[in-house]
């Protein structure tokens, strides 16, 4: 079967925002202001940009806020809910439960507290470019920890030199952490396991058989988890805007 190009996303929005706390009291963490509109209005912005139609959006904390916002939107991409009123599932399990929606193409996934300032590089679109659906179950954008805002911890993967990705160990330190967007393949989720599971499950099998891949972020990467480091992200922008 022929590759066509990815036109569909999943946005993760169904957290409970605890690190937000007090701003996410009353509202889901996507709709937490960063620069004058929700943190998700930033995400779909992006995905437009790179030419993804439709995503698909799961609900579980602040459901109905969410929802209602997202469902007076009229601009690009198209939104589609799946619904985790029951039982919040974590990251793979929700993936798992939007597959019905997402369908059987690769798509975009790109976590809701992301957002970024570009360089030369459009990411997304250079990540669309690198995906290679013939060896590749995951594609992660990864960012260099040193000049990453509102994140603090040891990274997550080593890029080796065929850009095969592998994960660090415990008492390892490396230079590249997850930004929360990438290109993941359906099958991936092939005798995945039912109800609340982790995507680390699904990206540890695949890392074993040389499936998933990384490539380097070029930009100012900021992760949106606490009070402090959304008023970092708005001095920042600000900053750029002047």
């Amino acid at each position: 079967m022929a590759f066509q190009p990815i036109i569909t996303a999943m946005t993760l929005a169904a957290g409970f925002g605890k690190r937000m706390r007090p701003l996410t009291n009353d509202r889901p963490k996507p709709m937490v202001e960063l620069a004058g509109r929700p943190m998700i209005d930033h995400v779909l912005a992006r995905l437009a940009s790179a030419g993804i139609k439709r995503t698909i959006v799961n609900l579980h904390y602040q459901a109905d806020v969410l929802e209602n916002h997202l469902a007076k939107r009229a601009q690009k991409p198209a939104i589609l809910f799946s619904n985790e009123r029951d039982e919040i599932l974590d990251t793979g399990g929700g993936i798992k439960r939007a597959l019905s929606l997402i369908g059987e193409q690769p798509f975009v996934l790109h976590n809701s507290d992301s957002v970024w300032i570009e360089q030369a590089t459009n990411n997304l679109t250079a990540l669309l470019a690198r995906y290679d659906p013939d060896k590749m179950d995951a594609l992660l954008l990864m960012a260099p920890v040193k000049t990453s805002l509102g994140y603090d911890g040891a990274g997550d993967f080593f890029i080796e030199p065929d850009g095969r990705l592998r994960r660090r160990a415990q008492k390892e330190t490396s230079p590249n952490v997850f930004i929360g967007v990438s290109i993941l393949h359906p099958r991936l989720f092939n005798d995945s396991p039912q109800g609340p599971f982790s995507i680390n499950l699904l990206w540890d099998r695949a890392i074993a058989r040389g499936r998933v891949y990384g490539i380097p972020f070029e930009g100012q990467w900021m992760h949106i988890g606490t009070p402090q480091a959304l008023n970092d992200a708005q001095k920042v922008l600000q900053n750029v805007r002047k």
